[in-house]
């Protein structure tokens, strides 16, 4: 033993369970010829390391700079302590419990390596062509995880006993399956089955029509029935890591028209699934940076822009048609594709993404994926691009399906085969949608979900435990835990049972794997929401905050920002606190002084009919004409108004309607604008999806700088919209939002091309939001504007908006942990929340 000793202790907090974190230290322990012992515990990682003091500091060293890829150190810290004598060898002790108030992140699930797909393409390698292989840098977590620590009797791999192979792996230190708590291999490990026709059982041994697992490679014979299906058509449900998929070929539009039709699903895009990067360039443009979205770890679904001929789009023909009428537009659509590049039929169906030029595309991200992707393209001609189309497995405005008996059940009228498994999901989550912002080359997100939940959203300073309950659309929760804001996976739209089971299944989860205890719920203002009913139910003191409010709050939090700033929300709809219906506010927030107030909103526009006039565009578009005065087609010698070929007898109706105010609220909506803009210029009369018209509109402008290159050029001819006071006596300033829907009126009345206008109409409401901000920035002498909302997702917005700002001298805040949607909501409710509450503790309130 050396005559100078030193024994130091570190505590390592953050993503360091069920990464590779114990043998990792292991390794450095015995690089440097330490002794010591490192366990999981309720703090983190505990660590006692002792050896010469050069040597212990070199292992300080490389603990902070060696570390396992999917590790996330949030804190280390570190004491000298009392030397123990005769200490011999380096020791991975047993974790202990989780605890109240632990400090350890629970992992992602994260997409498999590139040395387990070595192992699954090595027909020497037990694991060959094996839908489950995982090792501790790869694989499920959070879907698969019950409690804390993440041990393997906690998940749900604990009724899969190891085999003497694979515990050998799982016991030895230098090994990278060392207690990576899914390991398994086709003798100890989960089983796949193909189930063909109507399903009569879940599992392989009670159905008839099933394909088993028989030999190795273990489920090859399931999985290529399953791709043979695909080939020939067929409409599978595919059961995956968070839940299942609905898959078909993408380059059917027979296949791709009939998944749309059983899913009622007429033109949302689908999203597609390819063997690797080289495909994805056969269909769609992939930028540096969508690659390395597309391969990192996390797998999200990623927008891409396709190439020439192959996207559906309004250029294609797509806008109006439905499901009845959409393969003959594709089949022409392709032809004429075909034609012009003088190549084979394109990779995909045009009824993929008929709406948008943009494809969501994803990579393998589970080894059953890349069988299934290897065995579908060696069943296909030479030359043909493997794409799959992979959809959530559900039916419309339902959860995904979680289980194999749920699937059976709610998914017959859509699947034709199975695909089913037997290891447990226990936390659903669908897949994730990103895009990268031309302007920053950063990341978007669309829906915040697999790869990324659980993963915290940091904040600027610890305060009390809450729950947030969301907004209604797109809802997610919230959780709060000491200066982290754990969001959850995306839910879905409130409006059926099942999402509200799913919604009780995830705001019970949370606080339990978080093991913390909530002291208050947060809700919106909205008195009917099923939210706010749970909310109210929950037995815990109940914070309200209104809806747009909550997506300011949510900006400061993600970008950890005290004190004043301005807020432009901008969105569909959201209970106002005046009872009126808003969605285009400038709003003042003070996340520290807890003060809030709204200085400004667009001019109010009609909702003829109520919830029917979202649902059908052209009833907001007459109704903002009726407003200018134009109360008949033709009325002002102009063209007749392009909806009353389908909606006459409406539309002839309308007008006592209006008059009479009767079912017609009035909103200061921003997408309810984009909607009648929309419908003006004949893109879309009534939307079958939400953002429908909207995504029309803004992939109809013409080609000057939409979303980048020359942002000056973007604003040539730009429509007014200019500011003045509202006329109900308030001291709102009012974006008067009417004179610009009369500058696209009277443009589209002269016949200007429909891409010209809705350009031209996107950089006036642009200028105008910028001019608004500034005015009203420059009086109260607060220089940040934070945006949100479900418009800014709307590229042209996200790239020039910001950009506008910035050149008016502002300090711009966006989002880039969540979505600037609904999604963010319950951030923003929470953030809020902890802060009441901290504010209330000392009057002993809290």
């Amino acid at each position: 033993m050396p005559d100078v000793l030193a024994r130091r202790k570190f505590t390592v907090s953050g993503q360091v369970q069920g990464v590779g974190f114990r043998p990792f230290v292991y390794r450095i322990a015995a690089d440097h010829a330490l002794t010591g012992t490192v366990s999981n515990t309720a703090a983190g990682v505990f660590i006692e390391v002792q050896g010469p003091p050069e040597s212990v500091a070199a292992f300080g060293h490389d603990l902070a700079h060696k570390l396992p890829p999917l590790a996330r150190v949030v804190s280390c810290t570190h004491q000298d302590i009392p030397v123990v004598r005769d200490e011999e060898g380096f020791r991975i002790v047993a974790s202990g419990d989780g605890g109240a108030g632990h400090e350890v992140l629970i992992s992602a699930d994260v997409a498999t390596c590139d040395d387990c797909l070595a192992d699954m393409n090595d027909p020497a390698n037990r694991r060959h062509l094996y839908p489950f292989t995982n090792c501790t840098n790869c694989g499920p977590r959070y879907t698969i995880t019950r409690f804390i620590p993440y041990d393997r009797d906690k998940t749900s791999m604990a009724c899969f006993p190891l085999c003497p192979e694979c515990a050998a792996e799982y016991e030895n230190p230098l090994d990278r399956r060392f207690h990576a708590q899914p390991n398994a291999c086709p003798v100890c490990g989960p089983r796949v089955w193909y189930v063909n026709g109507a399903p009569l059982g879940p599992t392989p041994e009670t159905h008839p029509n099933a394909t088993q697992d028989a030999g190795r490679p273990a489920g090859t014979p399931a999985i290529l029935a399953l791709a043979k299906a695909l080939a020939a058509g067929r409409i599978a449900a595919v059961k995956g890591l968070g839940g299942f998929h609905l898959a078909c070929d993408a380059a059917s539009d027979a296949a791709v028209g009939e998944l749309r039709r059983r899913k009622h699903r007429p033109h949302k895009p689908l999203a597609i699934m390819v063997p690797d990067l080289a495909t994805a360039r056969r269909i769609v443009h992939v930028s540096p940076e969508e690659e390395a979205l597309l391969a990192g770890r996390e797998r999200p679904i990623v927008l891409c822009r396709a190439l020439a001929g192959l996207a559906g789009g309004l250029a294609g023909g797509l806008a109006e048609g439905l499901v009845g009428g959409l393969a003959g537009t594709a089949d022409r659509v392709k032809s004429e594709g075909v034609a012009e590049a003088g190549c084979a039929p394109p990779p995909i169906s045009p009824l993929v993404s008929p709406d948008t030029p943009f494809v969501g595309v994803m990579l393998p991200y589970t080894p059953l994926h890349h069988v299934l992707l290897r065995l579908y393209g060696e069943l296909l001609p030479e030359g043909r691009a493997a794409a799959l189309v992979m959809t959530s497995g559900n039916a419309g405005g339902e959860p995904i399906c979680l289980g194999n008996r749920e699937a059976l059940r709610r998914l017959p009228g859509i699947a034709d085969v199975f695909l089913l498994h037997d290891r447990d999901i226990l936390i659903r989550t669908d897949d994730s949608v990103t895009r990268i912002n031309p302007a920053t080359g950063q990341p978007q997100f669309l829906r915040r979900a697999r790869g990324f939940t659980p993963r915290p959203v940091f904040l600027a300073d610890d305060g009390p435990c809450v729950l947030a309950m969301g907004p209604e659309l797109k809802n997610t929760l919230c959780v709060t835990r000491g200066d982290k804001a754990f969001v959850s996976q995306h839910i879905g739209d409130m409006h059926n049972l099942e999402t509200l089971g799913f919604h009780r299944e995830i705001a019970a989860h949370l606080p339990r794997i978080l093991q913390v205890t909530p002291q208050a719920v947060a809700r919106d203002l909205h008195p009917d929401y099923m939210t706010t009913a749970e909310a109210e139910q929950s037995g815990l003191p109940v914070l309200t905050l209104q809806h747009h409010f909550a997506h300011i709050h949510a900006v400061l939090a993600e970008n950890r920002h005290d004190g004043p700033a301005l807020g432009l929300a901008l969105d569909g709809t959201g209970h106002g606190e005046d009872g009126t219906v808003w969605g285009g506010e400038l709003l003042y927030v003070d996340n520290v002084a807890l003060d809030h107030q709204r200085l400004g909103r667009l001019a109010r526009i009609p909702l003829p009919g109520g919830d029917a006039a979202i649902r059908e565009p052209w009833r907001i578009a007459q109704g903002l004409l009726w407003r200018l005065g134009l109360h008949e087609s033709g009325s002002d010698g102009g063209r007749p108004w392009p909806w009353l070929h389908r909606h006459a007898q409406a539309a002839a109706f309308l007008p006592r309607v209006l008059e009479r105010g009767v079912n017609t609220p009035l909103t200061s909506s921003c997408g309810r604008l984009f909607d009648a803009v929309a419908a003006l210029l004949g893109l879309c009369d009534t939307i079958t999806y939400e953002g429908q018209a909207a995504i029309r509109l803004e992939h109809a402008q013409d080609a000057i700088a939409p979303h980048g290159g020359d942002h000056d050029a973007f604003f040539t001819h730009a429509y007014p919209c200019p500011l003045r006071a509202a006329r109900d006596g308030s001291d709102t300033l009012v974006l008067d939002t009417h004179v610009l829907f009369r500058a696209v009126h009277d443009d589209w009345a002269r016949g200007t091309p429909p891409g010209e206008v809705a350009r031209r109409f996107h950089a006036g409401l642009v200028a105008g939001l910028a001019d608004m901000a500034a005015a009203v920035a420059g009086v109260m002498d607060v220089p940040v504007v934070a945006l949100s909302g479900g418009v800014m997702q709307n590229l042209t917005l996200s790239v020039h908006l910001p950009q506008a700002l910035a050149a008016r001298g502002l300090t711009v805040l966006t989002h880039a942990e969540l979505p600037p949607g609904d999604g963010c909501i319950s951030l923003g409710q929470a953030a809020w929340a902890r802060r009441v509450l901290a504010r209330q503790a000392p009057a002993g309130r809290g």
